[in-house]
């Protein structure tokens, strides 16, 4: 398969002009630029000691609110440098740090876990990012101050009252290629005590783009039927149409005395066809292959703040019902049903924690949390050997539960150490202590250059399906399990003299090997089971830069940049003398990633320049180079313009949007096709409210 990939000084010379408009925009700075400062300042300060030599990405609400139809698997693609493994538009999308598998990266929401108990992942394509407010990410060992799991790392995802007095409202109406069509609508009312929260977000497509198939070849002919020539045909998305429609409803009440009461629900109703593959020849009116989702998320919260001390409280439920469904016209309007997979889960979740600073020099915590979880799965389709019936999948209940203690000594200003102990148990299985050291100094208070360290032991345990799925299930499978290495420095630097900046870097080395890595692998009974295989040795580097600058008033430019470089080897055993995966780097997993953004605003408009990279990729553990074994890196350029104007009545907000700019040719996973350069236009209303 050939992907044209747009050559490398094209996107060295996008990098390029984002430098030469920052020259221009300090070129055109004058005496008045002597008085005007960024709206955020970074000075030297005492750090958080809750987060001492903790290793974060925080993404700014500018990036979540970029658009409405962009889903957090986009926000993570182009704001960070971990891998977004995507099956096409509108479909699974997974995230994965450092080298390691979407099993091992934890999702919470709220404080409550998110990833499905079945499969151990969370799926970002349905995660919109209008309904998140707060999202980080907690590289390594730094999850294990939230949770156990995370070999990677921890997406963490949250809602916040917006704290404004009076009625306000909000309206967009999104319009793009392939027929889309994205709708958001936010009521909310606030005063001193009540703040009030609806957000809906209804989006659709038929999503049939069009797609050089490099999987297919057409022969040419001359007048004599002899073969003179093959070409690549141009195809579109079959079977890919998506109906899918979000519900938040927030509510939260502060009694002005250090206590707030919040409530948020979230419904999803998701249904969505699933994309044939470019080497699928049948035709799509011939069969359905189809996916809905029912999900319910509920959290209820209680947090009580004074002057040394916080507590908080939470309770959830999450009821989630899935549908899967595919079928086949054996002849005319006569279908057969091929597979009836049904699931349903319900987890009901409780934590409370609590925090105490003991003076200026200590600050201890302590968490406890538990899921509840009740999974039914099912296939309704399977025929008995006397024609009947028979459901055939698993029913079963377990517990999850995760408590842990810390303690931040921070002796003297420039030194700070934290050292953090979990327990984990899940069903009947219990995990080792999970420790995690950090240590983190400041070396200069010139730039703020900090040095940070960590270290700790973590565990994952098998999933529902691992254990329990009909046929392969392995309930002896042993648990994940990999020691963690992190060092790594950071800087800031800001300036309100001629040329207000901020500066901020930080580079990482980590190490991190898992023991009995869980693989599913082929039986001589015809079924796939998973089984303890590998050792897996994941390493590498992680860095950021961010930049902003404001040469004059009516001018500001702010540039974000990620690099990665991950390899994850496997290490484990020959399982055969045929064995060819061994000291070869992970099926799906980049070694190289980047992303780059900038953004460039005068007055009331902005320009803004999104680009993200991913190095080839691997689709056979035995890294076979061969026209299937690999699927060649990519590049991606997105842009944005976008223009506010205020009315009287309203504010107004116009923004075009343009993905795929160079009309990349490319695949995340095999046979699944990407669309091309693609538009989309967006108007934003949002009404003027009198307040009392």
């Amino acid at each position: 398969m050939r992907l044209n990939s747009i050559p490398y000084i094209v996107h060295h010379a996008l990098i390029l002009l984002c430098i030469v408009l920052c020259a221009l925009c300090i070129q055109s700075g004058n005496a008045q630029s002597r008085s005007t400062g960024l709206s955020e300042v970074v000075v030297w300060g005492r750090r958080p000691m809750k987060e001492i030599g903790v290793q974060k990405t925080v993404f700014d609400s500018l990036a979540l609110k970029e658009n409405i139809a962009l889903s957090m698997a986009d926000i993570l693609t182009f704001n960070s440098s971990v891998f977004v493994k995507s099956y096409g538009r509108a479909t699974l999308s997974t995230v994965a740090f450092r080298g390691t598998s979407p099993s091992h990266t934890q999702v919470t929401w709220n404080g409550m876990r998110i990833n499905n108990p079945m499969l151990g992942m969370t799926d970002f394509s349905t995660i919109p990012s209008f309904f998140i407010d707060n999202a980080s990410l907690l590289h390594g060992s730094s999850s294990v101050n939230e949770t156990g799991g995370g070999l990677g790392g921890l997406v963490k995802l949250s809602t916040s009252p917006e704290n404004r007095h009076g009625f306000s409202s909000q309206y967009v109406q999104g319009i793009g290629s392939f027929s889309t069509f994205d709708e958001f609508l936010r009521l909310g009312y606030g005063n001193d005590h009540w703040q009030m929260s609806t957000r809906a977000v209804y989006s659709s497509s038929p999503n049939d783009y069009k797609y050089v198939n490099h999987d297919k070849k057409v022969n040419i002919y001359d007048d004599d039927k002899n073969i003179i020539g093959q070409y690549h045909p141009t195809e579109r998305n079959r079977s890919g149409a998506y109906k899918d429609l979000h519900v938040m409803q927030e509510v939260y009440y502060d009694t002005r005395g250090g206590d707030r009461f919040g409530l948020s629900a979230w419904y999803i109703s998701s249904n969505r066809e699933l994309p044939m593959l470019t080497t699928d020849y049948g035709d799509e009116r011939d069969f359905e292959n189809r996916q809905r989702e029912h999900t319910f998320r509920g959290v209820l919260s209680w947090n009580r703040s004074r002057d040394t001390w916080r507590t908080t409280v939470r309770g959830g439920y999450i009821n989630t019902r899935m549908a899967y469904d595919y079928r086949r016209e054996v002849t005319q309007d006569l279908w057969a049903d091929m597979t009836r997979s049904r699931s349903r889960v319900n987890t009901f979740f409780g934590r409370a924690e609590g925090e105490y600073a003991a003076g200026r020099k200590w600050f201890l915590s302590a968490d406890v949390s538990a899921h509840q979880h009740f999974v039914r799965s099912e296939d309704k389709n399977v025929i008995q050997q006397n024609g009947d019936k028979a459901i055939v999948g698993y029913d079963k209940g377990c517990v999850e539960l995760s408590g842990s203690v810390s303690a931040k000594w921070q002796p003297v200003d420039r030194l700070g150490m934290s050292l953090v102990l979990r327990e984990e148990m899940f069903g009947d299985r219990v995990a080792p202590l999970i420790p995690a050291l950090f240590v983190d100094g400041l070396l200069s208070r010139r730039g703020n250059l900090m040095v940070k360290a960590s270290v700790s032991k973590n565990h994952k345990f098998p999933t529902l399906n691992d254990m329990y799925f009909l046929p392969g299930g392995n309930p002896d499978l042993r648990n994940e399990s990999g020691w963690t290495y992190d060092a790594g420095a950071s800087f800031n630097v800001a300036s309100t003299d001629v040329l207000p900046f901020t500066l901020s870097g930080e580079a990482t080395w980590f190490d991190s090997r898992i023991d009995d890595w869980i693989i599913w692998l082929p039986t001589p009974k015809g079924f796939f089971s998973p089984r303890n295989v590998k050792t897996v040795h994941a390493y590498g580097i992680e860095t950021r830069l961010n930049l902003a600058l404001k040469p004059s008033a009516d001018w500001l430019v702010d540039i974000n940049g990620s690099y990665s470089w991950t390899p994850s080897i496997n290490e484990g055993e020959k399982m055969s003398p045929a064995d060819q995966s061994v000291g070869k780097q992970l099926p799906y997993v980049p070694k190289r990633s980047a992303s780059l953004t900038g953004r460039l605003s005068w007055k009331s408009w902005c320009f803004l320049y999104k680009w993200a990279y991913y190095s080839e990729r691997y689709t056979m553990s035995s890294n076979d180079y061969t026209l299937s074994g690999r699927l060649p890196e990519y590049f991606m350029s997105n842009i944005t313009l976008e223009k506010a104007l205020s009315l009287k009545p309203v504010d107004l907000q116009f923004k075009l949007a343009v993905n795929n700019l160079f009309n990349e040719d490319y695949l995340s996973v095999l046979s699944r096709p990407m669309p091309g350069i693609n538009f989309e236009f967006f108007v934003a209303i949002t009404p003027k409210f009198r307040l009392n």
